[in-house]
Parts: structure tokens; sequence; C-alpha cells
């Protein structure tokens, strides 16, 4: 499951830089446009699909990031110890003592 989450993830995240790239600043036309106003000085209204998909694109990002986190910190909190076989160890019979000779 860790495994599809980083997958996921790193497609997620390769594609928002993509689109994120792909789309024109706010002040793209502002050069263009220097000395009059225009209605797209302040960003267009609504946006196009590619700010949809970017918002999609960007909770998918958070919500896989909260995932891994939440992956990792189950196994963090399941030590070695927690997954070791346990064995039974049985104490070995003392020793006998030595004889003690008598003079």
């Amino acid at each position: 499951m860790n495994t599809l989450i980083i997958v996921v993830h790193v497609i997620t995240c390769l594609f928002l830089i993509l689109f994120v790239l792909l789309q024109a600043g706010k002040g793209a036309e502002v050069g263009a446009t220097f000395g009059g106003m225009s209605q797209t000085f302040f960003g267009t209204q609504g946006g196009n699909i590619l700010s949809k998909i970017t918002t999609v694109l960007a909770f998918v990002f958070m919500i896989t990031s909260l995932g891994l986190v939440v992956f990792q910190h189950r196994q963090l909190t399941t030590t070695v110890m927690d997954q070791a076989p346990v064995e039974q160890v049985v104490p070995a019979a003392p020793a006998a003592p030595a004889p003690v000779e008598k003079k």
C-alpha cells in the first residue's frame, strides 16, 4: 500500500509541476498592454481548465502526503522487538556442586 501511495505521489508531483509551468502568470499580458488597462490585469475570473486541473492535482498531492505520513507513523510505532518471534527460554538446571574432599 505504501508503494502505491509513493507512486501516485510522485506521478502527481510531476504532473503538478508540468501544469503549473504551462499556465500563464497573472501579469503575463501586462507587458503587452502597459499603456492601457486589460481585463486580465489581475487574472481571469473563474479560471480555465489548466487551473482546475492544477487544483485537483494539488488536492491529490496533499492527500497522498498525508497518507505517507500516516503509514510512516504506523511503521515507526511498530518496533523490531514487536515483530520478533517470541521464543520460550527455559533456564538451564543449575550445575551440581562439586563434591568436597575431606582430609
